[in-house]
């Protein structure tokens, strides 16, 4: 079991906690790019416990930095994006992308320190898509992670923000854990109404599965498996990779290039970023005649996006209207009541309370993933924390091509992870980059 010292170091991510310390050695995927618009409105946001705001200037840079003006602390959320740098309105302070003073506009020429001024800004990059930002030590800025769909361009993927209400740990581990969706998510699904060349269907027919997990170079993986057709069995892999990304194994392993990002706004608002090759096939979605099975779409309407530090990537169907839960559906074949397989999990995992009363858990060996994610991610910042050394994958970005989650059958008696080393050498490779078994 986790224990009340281990949730607290686990879930607690501001300034000066040992998590948040580790969090900040990597990079945080922060915004879409088409959010940040040259000279446009600065925006508000909210990553590891602290408020920011993010302006795009007049030669495209983005800029991330501390909301405050280091003059008198007024907040540059109203402030002047303009010329290549977002003036403060109370004085007319000016700084560019990089936290320089350009200009204390009330100050007379004579009198002006503005080269020893600076205000508190992030190294910013992006990549097709994204807007990613470096929150550590910022004389010491490692190489952008090599995540596999983030090596796309941006027209061959799809990227979704959608805010959770809850800590992150709690809702980056329904990624990782494969027996609920043949509950939460499957049901109320008949097998008969399901393809057999959907191998999926095996979730439902074997809702036990058995577990192998480890750690690897990039975080945990896990080898969730269940009896097949003869001498096969169905293999669903997941992974963990630093410091809050999974892939899940909700698809064809072949082409399943997805990964998704649990980024902590604060301690009880999570950040998830999704991003996914356009051309992999999707998981179990309809039934042989090819209808949508009972509450299992994907899309979710969403709130308009207000100004607030939390009015981002909010849902329409949220706790305060208990998900649009209908009770008659639930009672005719949508397991749970709810429509769609993302606001299932949403509903679960906001339902455990803002952060997960860890002591109150009873876990089982269908956990041992969950159980073991969380251990090294303890391990890791505790190791950051006495010996400042870079923590996993830090130093080695391309770690990541080494990690893909995904559905498949293979012969009965292969050994775990030789049947994932022969998948990944097998699967499609669209970056060219994709990094098999050594």
């Amino acid at each position: 079991m986790t224990t009340q010292a281990e949730s607290e170091f686990l879930t607690q991510t501001g300034p000066g906690t040992a998590m948040g310390d580790l969090m900040r050695q990597y990079w945080i995927p922060a915004a879409a790019s088409s959010e940040i618009t040259a000279d446009g409105d600065p925006v508000r946001i909210k990553l590891l416990g602290e408020e920011l705001i993010a302006f795009r200037d007049s030669s495209g840079r983005v800029g991330i930095m501390d909301h405050r003006c280091p003059h008198r602390c007024a907040s540059f959320f109203f402030g002047r994006n303009e010329e290549d740098g977002i003036r403060c309105v109370y004085h007319g302070w000016k700084f560019d992308v990089e936290g320089n003073c350009l200009d204390m506009a009330n100050v007379p020429p004579h009198q002006d320190f503005k080269q020893k001024i600076k205000a508190k800004a992030y190294k910013t990059a992006e990549r097709n898509g994204l807007v990613w930002v470096f929150m550590g030590d910022q004389s010491s800025v490692p190489a952008l992670p090599d995540i596999e769909p983030n090596l796309l361009p941006e027209n061959e993927v799809r990227i979704m923000f959608v805010q959770r209400e809850c800590n992150y740990m709690q809702a980056l581990e329904g990624d990782i854990d494969t027996s609920h969706f043949s509950f939460l998510h499957a049901g109320g699904v008949n097998v008969e109404d399901i393809s057999r060349d959907e191998i999926a269907h095996y979730n439902i027919v074997h809702p036990q599965p058995e577990y192998h997990v480890a750690d690897t170079d990039w975080g945990t993986m896990y080898g969730a498996h269940r009896p097949a057709g003869p001498d096969q069995t169905y293999w669903r892999f997941a992974q963990f990779f630093f410091p809050f990304w999974t892939m899940p194994p909700d698809g064809d392993f072949a082409d399943h290039i997805i990964a998704r990002a649990w980024v902590p706004m604060d301690d009880t608002h999570t950040m998830f970023v999704h991003i996914s090759w356009m051309n992999n096939k999707p998981g179990l979605r309809t039934d042989k005649a090819g209808v949508p099975l009972p509450g299992m779409s994907i899309g979710m309407e969403k709130l308009p996006n207000t100004t607030d530090w939390l009015g981002r990537f909010r849902t329409k169907a949220n706790a305060g209207n208990d998900y649009l839960l209908d009770r008659a559906a639930q009672r005719n074949g949508n397991y749970t009541g709810i429509t769609g397989i993302h606001l299932q999990d949403q509903a679960i995992t906001e339902s455990m309370g803002a952060i997960t009363d860890h002591g109150f858990e009873h876990l089982s060996p269908s956990d041992e993933m969950i159980t073991q994610t969380r251990r090294r991610l303890v391990v890791a910042a505790r190791e950051f924390a006495k010996t400042g050394a870079p923590p996993p994958c830090v130093t080695n970005p391309d770690v990541f091509l080494k990690a893909r989650g995904g559905d498949f059958v293979a012969p009965k008696e292969a050994e775990w992870r030789d049947v994932y080393d022969q998948q990944m050498q097998g699967s499609k490779d669209p970056t060219g980059r994709l990094l098999a078994a050594e």
